[in-house]
Order: structure tokens, then C-alpha cells, then sequence
């Protein structure tokens, strides 16, 4: 995932990255390191043909290109995919937040584990008759889905609060 530059901490830290490879005149590592960080490479082309100052136009920006660079290789599907999306929503509407996704340790993968870790532990046994009326014989069946309002305070802990998902 971050194979050539390594997880970087903000934005401020890709941009100083691409000012380097922008000022050593290095356009095919720009582009890498943009891949790497989910920076459309049209930014790319905008900050080498100066229409930008930097390759990363904000905190926004970078957190939801880690976001995006993440998902892309976890592929999330329903109710984690809702939340990736929450994320997402956070990222754009609250720049601590945005900041605290781009943080070197955070990760959609740990983020999605806590609310895993926490599913796990808030298990419970499902009614005998709602696993008749599901068409299930003869089976214990257990649940712990969080709902939204549980879920968005486990995002906004892992990422702002310091929890790992362990």
C-alpha cells in the first residue's frame, strides 16, 4: 500500500514529499506518490503546471485519499462499507478528525477491527422464533452488529481517542 514513501503522517508532510521530487524534477515519483497517498493525479498535473501550490490541497484531501488507498484493498461491502463512507463524511466536514485519519498508526483496517472487537463482545443470542421466520432450523444464532449512533462513537474513539482495535 505505501510501498515506495511509507505511511505518511499529514498533508503537510506529502507536499513537503512532492516538493522535493517537483524540485529535483522527478515527475514519475510525483505521480507514485500521489498513487500512494489516493492523490488523483490530475492534482499532479495541476501542481506541476502551477495552477496549485501543493499536491495536496488540504488536510480533507489527504485523509480521504488514505481512506480511499485503504478501501481500495479491504473492499468493503455493506454495513462496513456505511461506515467507511461515515468516515468519509467526518473527513470533509471536521478537520481534527480528517487529521487525525492521516495520523502514521491509524488505519481503516485497525478502525474496522475496533468496531469488530466491540461486535464480538456485544454478542448476543438471537430469538428462536426470528431464526424460524429467517428460514434457519435447528440453529443457535448469535448477533452484535453496533447500531449508527454506537458506530460513529467508535470511529470518532479509535481515531480521535487513541484506541487500537486490539
Amino acid at each position: 500500500m505505501y510501498e515506495i514513501f511509507g505511511e505518511m503522517d499529514s498533508a503537510e508532510e506529502i507536499n513537503a514529499a512532492a516538493r522535493g521530487l517537483k524540485d529535483e524534477g522527478d515527475k514519475e515519483n510525483l505521480y507514485t506518490l500521489a498513487k500512494e497517498n489516493g492523490i488523483d493525479g490530475a492534482f499532479v498535473d495541476m501542481y506541476l503546471d502551477g495552477t496549485t501550490g501543493n499536491l495536496c490541497c488540504d488536510v480533507a484531501t489527504a485523509a480521504l485519499g488514505k481512506i480511499d488507498v485503504e478501501a481500495a484493498v479491504l473492499k468493503p461491502v455493506e454495513i462496513i462499507a456505511d461506515w467507511v463512507e461515515y468516515i468519509k463524511t467526518l473527513c470533509s466536514d471536521d478537520e481534527e478528525f480528517a487529521q487525525a485519519v492521516r495520523r502514521k498508526g491509524k488505519s481503516l483496517k485497525g478502525c474496522i477491527g475496533s468496531l469488530l472487537g466491540w461486535s464480538f463482545k456485544a454478542r448476543y443470542k438471537v430469538e428462536k422464533d426470528i431464526i424460524k421466520a429467517a428460514g434457519i432450523n435447528n440453529a443457535s444464532v448469535e448477533m452484535g452488529i453496533p447500531g449508527m449512533g454506537t458506530a460513529k462513537r467508535l470511529i470518532r474513539e479509535y481515531y480521535l481517542g487513541g484506541g487500537t482495535g486490539k
